[in-house]
């Protein structure tokens, strides 16, 4: 993994805790369930969670937060300690923390405590901010942010500051390069401006859309993206940003600047806990704003992750301390790191493992039905693709067409598909080795003696097994019939197979 450019997150810690246990019956004196067999998980929250969250993916973080001497700020500290550099300041009352119940995975119930407040800004949290290459405010509206506004201001003047309102906090300050709120926040601010203040401050004209955001079928689901532009054009004026993104749940975000909207889609539908997916997606574009990537690329990954984050089981799938929940920079590439996670989520929930591999050079319809043959043998499909080089050796010189990063990426983007996983070898046993799954499957053009990998998944117990396949498509084919083409591009020379 390349150096990632540090980042300092400012913001509002929080201490969460889930309980999950079973109910199997109401309880005799009023009509509730009866959670038995709890076990309880903590994590970070609030700008802990972010800071956490930014600091998996490499980089180094420095999370300025105010905490106390209350019990569940020495319990943060714990699980953030080793993982992120704390900077802090003075906490009034007790950290605040949630606690969520639930019940074979259905929540039930949500308990809040704590309303400690943070208290002045130290010198020490006033050079950080001064010093930072790039900041994510992460306001919960428990007063950190406030307590360092002209220090945010100024900084927002010279480098890229991504804003994650909520609705108990202030504004951003003027200048930053992306606010992140989701529809009904962003609906609940324009709201309040437009309420206050009629038309938004410049724009001379109402708010487009003054109905709160829908869902559902298509209509309702265009009158949200009607209402997330209106409600982007009223904070852009108000709050004068650069850039907000509105996230719109599991259909992406919408990123506008103050013109036409740019729709980001999530690549693929993920059911799932969605508790801190926000968290997710604001700590992903600001690390590559600081990495000096474009807006639109931040907010285009930023989606992926926050999806990515979401099919994987979300805050849930962190354990009891930070140093088992996330993984070093160093643990293992970030695709195969992605399916490893997948792999044993899926494996610790009583589920079945399938994994796929080839080229998928060219994707093709056959390899798309393939697929989704696959990731019906089981509860989650993972693809295992050559690396280019890989690719090379087994193909030719010419070969791949497309680049491993793209065919990664076309594959993330098939909603049968959970996850993708890059080797370097000719055959994917050592992949295969660290993922056993339960099932290998491969195309039905294959014989199960040709499968050098075909041992090594029974030893564990898992099943080869072949798929059928759609007669006459193949990239070979493919780039045959482009190469003989009168209307291929000039200078196109396709390969037949030697």
């Amino acid at each position: 993994m390349s150096a990632r450019a540090p980042l300092l997150v400012v913001g509002d810690a929080l201490l969460d805790h889930d309980l999950c246990g079973r109910a199997e019956r109401l309880a005799p004196d009023a009509p509730v369930p009866v959670v038995s067999g709890a076990r309880r998980v903590s994590r970070p929250g609030g700008a802990a969670l972010a800071a956490l969250l930014a600091a998996a993916d490499g980089r180094p973080v420095t999370l300025v937060t105010a905490l106390g001497g209350d019990e569940a700020s020495a319990t943060l500290e714990r699980l953030l300690a080793g993982r992120v550099r704390l900077v802090r300041l003075p906490l009034a009352g007790a950290l605040p923390s949630k606690t969520r119940v639930f019940a074979e995975g259905t929540p039930l119930l949500r308990l809040d405590d704590g309303e400690g407040l943070a208290g002045e800004a130290t010198d020490e949290a006033r050079h950080a901010v001064a010093e930072a290459g790039a900041i994510l405010v992460a306001d919960y509206g428990r007063g950190t942010a406030g307590a360092l506004r002209e220090p945010l201001r100024s900084a927002a003047a010279r480098i890229p500051v991504v804003w994650d309102p909520h609705p108990r906090g202030e504004p951003p300050v003027p200048g930053v390069r992306l606010v992140t709120p989701s529809a009904s926040e962003a609906h609940a601010f324009a709201a309040r401006l437009v309420d206050a203040d009629g038309p938004a401050a410049g724009s001379g004209r109402p708010r487009a859309a003054a109905t709160p955001p829908a869902a559902g079928n298509d209509p309702g689901r265009g009158r949200e993206l009607r209402a997330a532009a209106g409600d982007a054009d009223v904070l852009l004026r108000a709050w004068r940003a650069v850039s907000l993104a509105v996230t719109l749940g599991g259909r992406g975000a919408l990123l506008s600047h103050g013109g036409t909207p740019l729709l980001v889609p999530a690549p693929v539908t993920a059911e799932g806990d969605a508790c801190g997916a926000g968290d997710r997606f604001a700590a992903t574009a600001a690390g590559l704003l600081a990495d000096g990537e474009l807006t639109e690329t931040a907010v285009r990954e930023a989606v992926h992750a926050a999806t990515r984050y979401v099919a994987q089981g979300g805050v849930r799938s962190l354990v009891e301390t930070a140093a088992e929940a996330v993984p070093t920079a160093e643990a293992a590439p970030p695709a195969a790191d992605d399916a490893l996670r997948t792999a044993a989520r899926v494996r610790a929930a009583g589920g079945t493992v399938v994994a796929a591999g080839g080229c998928f050079d060219l994707l093709h319809a056959g390899h798309v039905a393939l697929l989704q043959a696959a990731r019906r043998a089981g509860d989650c499909l993972v693809v295992c693709v050559n690396s280019d080089a890989s690719v090379r050796r087994r193909k030719g010189g010419g070969r791949p067409l497309v680049p491993v990063a793209d065919r990664v990426r076309v594959l993330r983007a098939l909603e049968c598909v959970d996850a993708v996983a890059v080797f370097e070898e000719d055959t994917p046993e050592r992949l295969l080795g660290e993922l056993r799954p339960d099932v290998w499957a491969k195309g039905g053009d294959y014989a199960l003696e040709r499968l050098p990998e075909a041992a090594l998944v029974e030893s564990w117990g898992g099943q080869v097994v072949l798929l059928p396949y759609l007669d006459g498509r193949s990239t070979t084919g493919l780039a045959e019939r482009a190469a003989l083409s009168p209307h291929r591009p000039r200078g196109f020379r396709g390969r037949r197979r030697g």
